[in-house]
Order: structure tokens, then C-alpha cells, then sequence
């Protein structure tokens, strides 16, 4: 058993600046780890058997689930540093770290994915007593120690052995400064400044106001990490085990397998002072790309710096702040898998560049609110603009370029926007053949309806005395509302026109329209009577074996805003991230009727619901949102949640990450 030497804490800043180092350390075990995890091929064609693809890809899913959960542990920290009346802090040293900013034990430095980078990991994770050789290569060329120095005023570094000897030293200095302190004076920090799950859309996010809310969160990163006595499978320590021995086994079967990509290590995007190490990246476009995906990173930090600092931003920018955030990294994913393909430098052929995720030294939090804001869409627009030329010649980062577009075009403010309620506007062109609610064979109806006039996307409209009635047969599910509700409107089992908007009052086609859920069915006024109004209140419903349905004031990324809407959940539509009806074919099984999961009401019910489809992934949703079963009964509140799409997950209607495992894909 190796035992850990105590470090003592006799004051608040000794304290701030050992939560500081964790928050640097988390950090850039973050980056280490989507470094490796972005290396890894993706493909039969880069010299994979499939058995072998399956289990790199299931790799790539614990290795991304790790990141996230070390981008929860800065979360955390972050709020344990507000809570103690101190800063958050995202700046860190460039990577690979020097010797002597941390103990030589741990060691943060880029490299690909290969037998000694998962020994590394599975090092780093280790729990506390276990003695595992690290890495070769990570090594440090010369050991060293950091003493502290007892008794002085000055904070300073201090020897640990373990990431979890850290904790566990921050923990005791929490304890001794209550007893010295008083619980009040030392948890003296406003908890208005932390930022927990609603706001940032990490499970586990959670405000800290004393002591035994402190220890439950250094003890969730402590478990997640190392794990517990009882050998916690969900660690960690274990998961990059188990990555291990599959790697390994795999290897024993096939010698000459290869799951990563020959990305380079330590790659630099200016020629170093001492070469030995690293890799500079000039070759082009190599060096180009490099320069957007830290760009892209940079943006990441400046906003998480915003959403978590001392500022006076509401929940709602917070959320815009965190869903932006959220959305970049998945673009900085895009772009590194074209990075990992190109050429680091042209005189050591047959290595690929990697993301260095640097770190600029002007990456202190924004101070000023209006500033702020207009200084993230600069940034966002100069992105897109440089991503769009990138594109040119590296046509793979076209649909980088459209979401940097889309995100930049979303980076503002939400106090300083007034959303108006949709109104669709259509232009009649071409007439377009239609898919009826109802698919029986049509009958020749016994009074012909107005003939329709159609778009180019396949919109139907007919004017009547009170209404322009609009059909989109690409979002019509056939639930038969209109069919059951309105059969003189909605003429089934008919050939030729059969929408005629006349043949009831105005309320009951109004009524009719309201419970269409898919938002098939829309119409404008001509009559000076209300449109639609937004709902008061959004609401998801959980349909039986189905997919989900939206009613708020809608904004679906890449699409018109709406009201009404139902989202594929079943991960087979092929009008995604519509419903097209799939779910009947594939005999798709989810509940409409989950387990409720107690939440507290919703300060405010309504208000704009923003929707990003991720590349791959699930529904990111953003706003005040009622997730209700089939019946009606609420299952959660929420303010911010990813949504399963994929089919797979075993939280439906929560996403589990079960979309990376099983390699689903999708804009």
C-alpha cells in the first residue's frame, strides 16, 4: 500500500490554489483524452477488420464519455471555487505541461491512441494504493518532487501522488478551515454565480452552499475517476481497463492491428525553441485547419469562462452560452477528424496533425456584458468566413462551415431579442403530388373542393372565405386528426383536390388544426381573426412507440420556426429530424409512459425553444420545456436536455450516449 503524505491547508488561499491546479488538471486530462479519442480510425477502409471497428468505436464512446465527465469535474470545481468566494478558472499551461508545474507523476501531453497511451490512462486514473507502471514514453525524463513549504502566507506547490490525492487533500483543507473559519465564513461565495444542470447540460451539475454539499461533489469526482473500494465498474480507472484488455486481446489476434490514425505527438503550431518532443505543423492545409479547430477551442473556453464567471448574465444567456459551447465542441470534433487524415510536416512524412487545443493568454473571462456578446459573434462570423474558404479546397469541412454559420448567426444575447410568432409565407408555384393523411385508394368526391396551389416543397394552400389552409405532406405523420376531426375539410378516399376549408365553421377548422401534431396542418387569417397564438406553456409529449412531440414557440436548427412539431425518435426517419412515420416500419418499441422524475416548476413555462439536432448525436434542447407522458402526466421539467434520436438509449427520452456506441449517424 503506497500512502498518501497529508497536505496541509492553514488558509483559503492555500486552498484556492490547490482547486485551481484540479481545475487546471482536469482540464487537460479533458484534452488528452478527446486528443486520443479524435486519432481513432473510423473506417474499414483505413485497414480495420469489423470486429475490430466495433470495438474502436465502442472505445471512442468511453473515451469521449470520460471527457465529458472530466468537463464535469471543472464544472464542479468551478462552483466549489465560487462557492469558497474565489474565481473559476479555464486558463491552463499549453500542452505537453512542463516538468514541475505539476508532480512528476502527472503527466498531461497529446498523443495518439496505442498501448502505451491507454497505460497512461489507466496511470492517471488510478485509485489511491495502487502501484501500475505508467506509460512508456510519459515518463519524466528527470524525477522530481514539489515539498511544500510549511507555515508561510504564500500559497504554494505541493506534492501528491495521485489526481485523487489531490481531492482528497482539498476535502481535509475544506474540513480544517470550518473548524477554523466557521462553515459560513468560509462558504462565503454568492451561489447565484455557479451554474448547475439547467443551465449547462452535465448530469451531476449541482450548486455547493456548505460542507456536505462540498464533500458530495469532491466524492462523485473521486468515484467517477478511481472508483471505490468495491472496484466501481462505472470508474474511470475501470472503463480504461477494460479498453485495455480488449486492446490486447485484439492485438494477441492480429499483431499488425492498428486503431488509430499515425497522428503525431505533442504536435505545436509554431516552431518550438527545443524540438525534442514535438511536432511542428506546417504543412498545408494541415497548419490552416490547425489554426480554425484552436480557434474553434478558444471560442469554447471564452464562453464557458462567461457562462461560469462573475457576470450578470441571466439563466437564459447562460443556456445560450452552454447549448453554444456544446454545439462547438461537436464542431471541433468535425473538424479534427479532417485534421487526424492531413499531413503534419512535409519532412517527416506519414505522420498526421492533431488539434493542440492551445490556450491563449488572453483567455480571461469577458467583463462586459454588451461587449461580450458582440465580441463571441465577431468571433463566430470570422470562423464561419474562414471555414467557408477552407472548404474550397478541403470539401470534407463544408458542413463545418454551414453549423459555424448557423452558430454564429445564434450568437446574441436573448435579452436583446424579440422572437415573433411563425408565420409561414409560401409562394404558389408548380403543382406537387401529395402524401394524404389518410393512404387509402382515393374515390371521386361528390362535390370537388378548391383546386390547391402548391410550392416547391411540396406545400399545399388553399384559400377559403376565413383561412389560407396549409398542408406539408413532408411533415404529415397521419395521425388522422384532421381526417377524424374535419372529414368535410379533409376529404379521405378521394381523387384530385381534396382540401376544402369552407366546409365548417372557422373555430372547428381552428380546433382542428391546433391538435395536428406533426404542424402538417397551418393557416393565416385572412378573415382579421387570430393566428395561432404561442403556447403559454411548451410541451413535449411522449408518443407510445413514436416520436416526439413539440408545441412551443419553435426554432429547429436549419429550419423554419414553428409551433408544432414531431421529432424522430426512433433513428430510422429519412426526413430527419422529422418524424416520417419509420418508427411503424422498424416496429420501433419506447415508452410514452416513463417513470416521473420529481422536478420543481418552472419558473417560467413558455418562451423560445431552441433545438439543434447534433451531427450523430441527439436533440439538444435549450428553454423551459414540460416532457410529459402520453396521458398527460409531467415525467420532468426541464431548462436544458439532450434527447435520444438514435433509438438505442436505455433513459428514453434522455440520451445515454448509446448513439456513439452503436455508430449512429445523422446531420
Amino acid at each position: 500500500m503506497i500512502e498518501e503524505p497529508q497536505i496541509p491547508v492553514l488558509h483559503r488561499e492555500q486552498l484556492a490554489y490547490l482547486l485551481t491546479e484540479a481545475a487546471e488538471i482536469e482540464h487537460g486530462l479533458m484534452c488528452c483524452y478527446l486528443y486520443a479519442a479524435y486519432s481513432l480510425k473510423r473506417d474499414v477502409a483505413e485497414g480495420l477488420e469489423p470486429k475490430e471497428l466495433e470495438a474502436v468505436n465502442r472505445w471512442r464512446a468511453t473515451i469521449n464519455d470520460v471527457a465529458r465527465e472530466e468537463m464535469l469535474h471543472l464544472a464542479l470545481v468551478s462552483n466549489l471555487q465560487t462557492a469558497v468566494g474565489t474565481a473559476p478558472h479555464f486558463l491552463r499551461p499549453n500542452l505537453p505541461v512542463a516538468p514541475g508545474y505539476h508532480p512528476s507523476g502527472i503527466v498531461l501531453s497529446l498523443a495518439p491512441f496505442d498501448a502505451n497511451t491507454i497505460d497512461h490512462f489507466v496511470y492517471m486514473e488510478r485509485p489511491e494504493g495502487v502501484d501500475t507502471p505508467d506509460g512508456e514514453g510519459f515518463a519524466q525524463a528527470v524525477p522530481y518532487e514539489r515539498p511544500p513549504l510549511a507555515g508561510k502566507l504564500m500559497p504554494n506547490a505541493q506534492e501528491y501522488l495521485t489526481v485523487g490525492h489531490l481531492y482528497r487533500a482539498i476535502r481535509h483543507g475544506l474540513r480544517e478551515l470550518v473548524g477554523t473559519l466557521g462553515e459560513k465564513e468560509l462558504f462565503c461565495g454568492d451561489p447565484a454565480g455557479q451554474v448547475d444542470a439547467s443551465v449547462y447540460a452535465l448530469d451531476g451539475l449541482s450548486p455547493i452552499t456548505d460542507l456536505a454539499s462540498a464533500e458530495a461533489v469532491i466524492d462523485r469526482i473521486l468515484l467517477q475517476g478511481e472508483g471505490g473500494s468495491d472496484a466501481h465498474s462505472a470508474s474511470h480507472y475501470c472503463r480504461f481497463l477494460s479498453v485495455r484488455d480488449e486492446f490486447r486481446a485484439l492485438r494477441k489476434e492480429r499483431p499488425t492491428f492498428e486503431p488509430a490514425r499515425p497522428v503525431a505527438k505533442n504536435p505545436v503550431m509554431r516552431k518550438p525553441v527545443i524540438a525534442e518532443g514535438h511536432l511542428f505543423v506546417d504543412a498545408r492545409p494541415a497548419a490552416e485547419v490547425l489554426d480554425l479547430a484552436n480557434a474553434i477551442y478558444t471560442l469554447i473556453v471564452r464562453l464557458i469562462g462567461r457562462m461560469f464567471g462573475p457576470t450578470d448574465e441571466t439563466d437564459a444567456e447562460r443556456r445560450a452560452l452552454g447549448f453554444a459551447s456544446i454545439e462547438l465542441m461537436q464542431v471541433l470534433t468535425a473538424t479534427s477528424d479532417v485534421l487526424t487524415t492531413l499531413p503534419a510536416n512535409l519532412a517527416q512524412p506519414g505522420v498526421n496533425a492533431g488539434v493542440t487545443f492551445a490556450c491563449s493568454r488572453s483567455l480571461d473571462a469577458l467583463p462586459q456584458h454588451e461587449a461580450a456578446w458582440r465580441i463571441f459573434r465577431e468571433r463566430g462570423l470570422e470562423l464561419a468566413k474562414t471555414s467557408d474558404g477552407l472548404a474550397k479546397t478541403e470539401p470534407r469541412l463544408a458542413p463545418v462551415a454551414a453549423r459555424l454559420t448557423k452558430i454564429a448567426a445564434r450568437l446574441v444575447s436573448p435579452r436583446s431579442v424579440t422572437r415573433p410568432a411563425a408565420s409561414p409565407t409560401r409562394t404558389a408555384t408548380t403543382p406537387v403530388t401529395s402524401a394524404r393523411p389518410d393512404g387509402d385508394a382515393m374515390q371521386e368526391p361528390l362535390s370537388p373542393p378548391p383546386t390547391p396551389e402548391s410550392n416547391e416543397d411540396g406545400i399545399e394552400t388553399v384559400r377559403g372565405k376565413h383561412v389560407l389552409l396549409h398542408f406539408d405532406s413532408n411533415r404529415c405523420i397521419h395521425s388522422r386528426h384532421c381526417v377524424l376531426g374535419a372529414p368535410k375539410v379533409f376529404r379521405a378516399n378521394v381523387k384530385g383536390p381534396w382540401l376544402d376549408p369552407d366546409a365548417t365553421t372557422v373555430e372547428s377548422f381552428v380546433a382542428v388544426a391546433h391538435a395536428c401534431p406533426s404542424g402538417a396542418i397551418t393557416y393565416d387569417r385572412v378573415d382579421g381573426g387570430p393566428g395561432e397564438p404561442i403556447p403559454d406553456v411548451n410541451v413535449l409529449r411522449l408518443r407510445e412507440n413514436g416520436p416526439l412531440g413539440f408545441t412551443a414557440d419553435l426554432h429547429i436548427d436549419g429550419q423554419p420556426d414553428r409551433i408544432r412539431a414531431t421529432l424522430c425518435r426512433c433513428g430510422a426517419s429519412k426526413k430527419k429530424p422529422f418524424c416520417d412515420g419509420s418508427h411503424n416500419a422498424i416496429k420501433f418499441v419506447a415508452t410514452g409512459e416513463p417513470e416521473t422524475i420529481q422536478t420543481e416548476p418552472l419558473a417560467e413555462r413558455g418562451g423560445a425553444l431552441q433545438i439543434v439536432p447534433t451531427p450523430n448525436g441527439p436533440l439538444r434542447v435549450t428553454g423551459n420545456l414540460e416532457i410529459c407522458a402520453g396521458t398527460g402526466r409531467t415525467v420532468k421539467r426541464v431548462t436544458s436536455t439532450a434527447l435520444c434520436r438514435c433509438g438505442g438509449s436505455s433513459k428514453k427520452p434522455f440520451c445515454d450516449g448509446t448513439h456513439a456506441r452503436i455508430g449512429f449517424t445523422s446531420e
